[in-house]
């Protein structure tokens, strides 16, 4: 009779265990990262064209210094963000990095805004090729980010999940992660003006 309720007991702790989600909550989260690496690359590849397009941009437009002073330093602001797994558990963080990246963001705008201003540039193959670039970058970054917020929010819902958020509590301690969130500027329509 003891054999009998010993091999009961190993059963339901086998059973219990295989339904405790250790095991998905461990691989959401390396979702989670590997859809972080997913924007880093994306990020990554903006941060190599953009010296190469500012160059490009300097040779025509050599006026222009306030907005490729701008754009040089927004790069660099963002250079300083470390970008690893480590600033997904860390909302400040995480916020500074979102902010730089918007200022970059913002910056190459206004040097696009520069480079309609000047018909020779745009008829520069490498220049085209370089805004091409950049726009495929920009989509990129945009892909990215939508792939990792919806790893984020499958990764959060699981954890919090029953009996899932029984085991983490108890085991894993795993935390929320941050997704991205819209910037400050983008909560404000654009003024359209035709004249």
């Amino acid at each position: 009779m003891k054999d009998l309720f010993s091999y009961l007991m190993i059963a339901f702790i086998a059973i219990t265990a295989t339904g405790c989600g250790y095991n998905t909550m461990q691989a959401k989260e390396e979702a989670v990262f590997a859809a972080w690496g997913d924007v880093e690359a994306a990020y990554q590849r903006r941060m190599d064209l953009v010296p190469n397009l500012v160059e490009t941009v300097k040779a025509y437009a050599k006026h222009e210094r306030e907005t490729l002073t701008a754009v040089t330093e927004a790069r660099a602001k963002v250079g300083t963000i470390q970008m690893s797994k480590d600033l997904l558990n860390n909302p400040q963080t995480f916020t500074k990095f979102q902010q730089a990246q918007g200022e970059l963001s913002s910056a190459l705008s206004r040097l696009m805004v520069v480079m309609e201003r000047y018909p020779d540039l745009k008829a520069n193959q490498n220049f085209t090729d370089l805004q091409n670039q950049l726009e495929g970058t920009e989509n990129r970054i945009n892909v990215a980010r939508v792939r990792y917020n919806q790893s984020v929010q499958d990764f959060n819902t699981n954890i919090r999940i029953f009996p899932n958020s029984l085991t983490n509590k108890l085991f894993l301690h795993l935390e929320r992660k941050e997704p991205f969130k819209a910037e400050e500027a983008a909560r404000t329509a654009p003024k359209v003006q035709f004249q």
